[in-house]
């Protein structure tokens, strides 16, 4: 524990980083690999805390053009959450660790209610904390309700796993020559319009002082070093360095 660099974290995984390579739902190997990397970092003392997007199962977004009001929409796109989130938590039990999900939304028969203290508590007694259903409101992202989650358990850092390696200018899934920033302040994230996350959730860092790190969760190993200070990805924070 003593080399651990960040103790307790929010690890912010979207919905669509479950599907794999099928065009939908939830892959079996996807979920056993993410167990996998949260026991590692579970197993070293980490305090763990996730909030999983449901855009495999359904987009808010995306409402509109169903004829679907948005508010209505973003409340399905929470429901979608909690089945990732229920999902994510028997693979991680069967890893032997002890879990707690906890929902935004009421729905006591297959969820805490999400308590700050009581998510904190948790975090302290060693228990994976999976936090759905977003902020239990519309309009606000799952990027938001990962910020707002991390601000209030008060994580050491909030840590974003996608498909490359950190933050780019452009795509680098469609610009080869994109180039990829080590360290990038807030500021200059809100001013380059580079879509880490949405403006909600990186002003919110901003005003708390959060910490974040955007790097790639697919290779095995690497939340792993993140925590313990590797350089694994894009480091972001207020004043442009570690």
């Amino acid at each position: 524990m003593s080399s651990l660099k960040f103790k307790r974290v929010l690890l912010k995984l979207s919905g669509e980083s479950l599907m794999g390579v099928q065009g939908f739902g939830i892959s079996s190997e996807v979920l056993d690999f993410f167990a996998d990397e949260v026991k590692k970092v579970h197993d070293v003392g980490v305090q763990l805390g996730i909030v999983i997007g449901g855009g495999n199962i359904y987009r808010g977004l995306s409402a509109g053009s169903q004829g679907i009001d948005r508010a209505t929409g973003d409340q399905m796109g929470m429901l979608a959450t909690m089945i990732n989130s229920l999902a994510l938590q028997n693979a991680v039990e069967k890893k032997g660790i002890t879990t707690r999900l906890m929902s935004a939304i009421k729905m006591e028969e297959i969820a805490e209610p999400y308590i700050r203290r009581r998510a904190m508590r948790h975090l302290e007694k060693g228990r994976v904390v999976i936090l759905g259903a977003g902020t239990g409101h519309p309009y606000f992202t799952t990027d938001t309700a990962a910020s707002l989650r991390a601000v209030e358990i008060g994580a050491d850092i909030i840590v974003k796993g996608t498909r490359v390696d950190g933050v780019y200018d452009s795509d680098p899934e469609k610009n080869p020559k994109a180039l990829r920033f080590e360290n990038v302040s807030y500021q200059d994230i809100l001013k380059k319009n580079l879509r880490v996350m949405d403006l909600t959730a990186v002003s919110l860092c901003q005003e708390n002082d959060l910490p974040m790190m955007v790097f790639n969760m697919d290779v095995p190993g690497n939340l792993l070093k993140l925590v313990m200070g590797e350089p694994v990805g894009t480091f972001i924070n207020n004043d442009n360095s570690k």
